[in-house]
């Protein structure tokens, strides 16, 4: 695992805030929030990446039956706090074999979810087509959430994007007959409002696709 903080958008090396400069920087990507270094899933080391966060982490809760969190990222410093996260969980899939899911939430131009889903980022840009229904819902902090399928992304995912709290939330599933998933109408939390209800989350061994 990295030990440094990279770009969000293309993991590349960033420069801390300095001399020259007040934010961190990427040398493609100008000005970026830092993404932070995966940790091993524990309740523990996400009670405090919860606690930093000024966006949304969001699990689906309950989890699916024999699912499991897998792992957290987030992207931001101890001045800014964390501007967009995203959590890994993985479990049997819907249909057959082994399911993984990475949620992000983020601030606009982040382009933490976009590098998840494999575009050109920071935003859904064109892949995105808002002036069609939804092709999935799902209930975030216990609003309805319309999620809309990106096109353009490798084969070996499904990409659903929407809107929650004013910020991007992305889903990005493996393989590709995961995102079958988003079709049983999906419940998140915001897994700062859940309390003591954390220390109940099952943790399993660390994803990696949330290493990228």
């Amino acid at each position: 695992m990295r030990g440094e903080p990279s770009c969000p958008r293309c993991g590349g090396r960033v420069r801390a805030p300095g001399l020259f400069s007040d934010t961190w920087q990427c040398g493609i990507h100008g000005a970026v929030y830092p993404l932070q270094p995966v940790v091993p899933p524990s309740v523990e080391a996400l009670s405090v990446a919860v606690a930093r966060s000024r966006v949304p982490v969001w699990m689906p809760w309950p989890l699916p039956v024999g699912w499991l969190y897998t792992g957290i990222t987030h992207a931001g410093d101890d001045l800014s706090g964390a501007r967009a996260t995203a959590v890994a969980c993985s479990g049997p899939g819907p249909l057959g074999g082994l399911g993984e899911l990475v949620l992000v939430a983020e601030e606009l131009g982040v382009g933490l979810g976009a590098r998840y889903a494999g575009i050109a980022g920071p935003d859904p840009g064109d892949s995105l087509s808002i002036d069609r229904p939804a092709d999935a819902k799902l209930l975030a902090a216990g609003r309805p959430t319309p999620m809309w399928h990106v096109s353009g992304t490798p084969d070996d995912r499904a990409v659903f994007v929407g809107e929650a709290m004013g910020l991007w939330i992305w889903a990005v599933a493996w393989p590709e007959r995961s995102g079958m998933l988003m079709y049983d109408e999906l419940v998140l939390t915001d897994l700062r409002d859940a309390g003591a209800e954390l220390e109940l989350l099952p943790c399993g061994a660390l994803s990696p696709r949330i290493l990228f």
